[in-house]
């Protein structure tokens, strides 16, 4: 059987082979790309589903109705009006000007619940998730203890505070005089921020609590080897190691603190101006039927709570990753000189 020899390929050949293999390896990553995209796609659109249905359609009817003032009393025909009539951004207007003053109190008190809320209850919750991490007898019932109020609903607990700083409730009864805490004045605000803090702290300590078993145990004996005491080891190693967990309880927290409504308008009452939130005032004027400037406070609240939001990412979305990195992503790496990676690569 005579031997059959295959020419060697000639190099405009090798060439047009060098050239294709790139191409069709190319067009595969293309196509599982665009597979992975379609997946991706498929899979996440439930979720922006129901986020249109329960924010974006809302925010919209939100900045719509806000366009539009009360029925009222029509001065051209003189009857009642049987719609709304359009009046552009005059709600707004009015919130700047006339109703300026009880807009900046309820903007400025909301601000001060969440800026004392939120610092002492990351205080207390950091401390709460220490106490539970640590191994000793009666650890289950202490965890239990320590998040119950968080289990409990806030309109009990803005009930169950109410009943502590009655006139002659348990608070007076501590102080040995009587404070009116449930009136106008300084007082009504540190009742709120008590009993704000005692309901949402286990929250904080929850989440602190999760990022300090992800810790090896290693760490800390190593440390203890080299002589730092427990302050040393919580400031250079619990704290930095915990921290994308504590921003993100912090974010979370910030957020619904701006919201807050129920526990002030339970505990101290409506139209209390000591108390009075954002969210208080829009649903003050939602029930005297002033559906238009309601919705224009909501709009103004939904603003705010978003540019918070949306500053506390930008400036630590680093850290609530965990990659460390700073705000510069990729820009805090070290980059090896070129001539290193070279003798790496030989």
């Amino acid at each position: 059987m005579a031997d059959t020899k295959i020419p060697p390929r000639t190099d405009v050949e090798r060439a047009a082979g060098e050239r294709t293999e790139p191409v069709s390896r190319r067009s595969t990553r293309t196509r599982a790309t665009a597979g992975e995209g379609r997946m991706a796609a498929l899979l996440v659109s439930p979720t922006l589903l129901v986020l249109t249905i329960v924010v974006l359609y809302p925010t919209v009817m939100a900045l719509r109705q806000s366009l539009y003032g009360p029925k009222g009393l029509d001065p051209k025909t003189g009857f009642i009006r049987t719609t709304e009539p359009f009046v552009g951004l005059k709600n707004y207007a009015d919130i700047f000007g006339a109703a300026g003053d009880r807009f900046w109190n309820a903007f400025w008190n909301t601000t001060l619940f969440t800026v004392v809320t939120v610092g002492l209850e990351t205080v207390t919750g950091v401390a709460m998730a220490l106490i539970m991490h640590k191994a000793f007898r009666g650890r289950a019932l202490v965890r239990a203890g320590i998040l119950v109020p968080w289990a409990v609903p806030t309109t009990i607990s803005a009930l169950l505070w109410r009943w502590i700083f009655n006139s002659d409730g348990v608070a007076n009864a501590l102080l040995g005089h009587q404070v009116l805490w449930t009136t106008e004045g300084f007082h009504a605000k540190v009742a709120v921020i008590v009993a704000e803090v005692w309901k949402t702290a286990p929250f904080i300590g929850l989440l602190v609590l999760a990022g300090l078993q992800v810790i090896p145990k290693d760490v800390y004996e190593a440390a203890r080897l080299d002589g730092a005491g427990p302050p040393r080891q919580f400031w250079h190693i619990t704290l930095p190691l915990v921290k994308p967990a504590l921003l993100v309880a912090m974010l979370f927290r910030c957020m619904d603190a701006l919201r807050m409504f129920d526990l002030p308008y339970i505990l101290i009452g409506a139209q209390k101006n000591s108390v009075e939130t954002l969210s208080m005032l829009a649903q003050n004027e939602a029930s005297n039927v002033r559906f238009g400037p309601a919705s224009a406070y909501a709009v103004l609240l939904f603003l705010y709570v978003f540019l918070i939001a949306l500053a506390f990412v930008r400036l630590l979305g680093a850290d609530l990753v965990g990659n460390g990195e700073g705000r510069g992503g990729n820009s805090g790496r070290r980059r090896m000189p070129l001539s290193r990676r070279t003798e790496v690569t030989a």
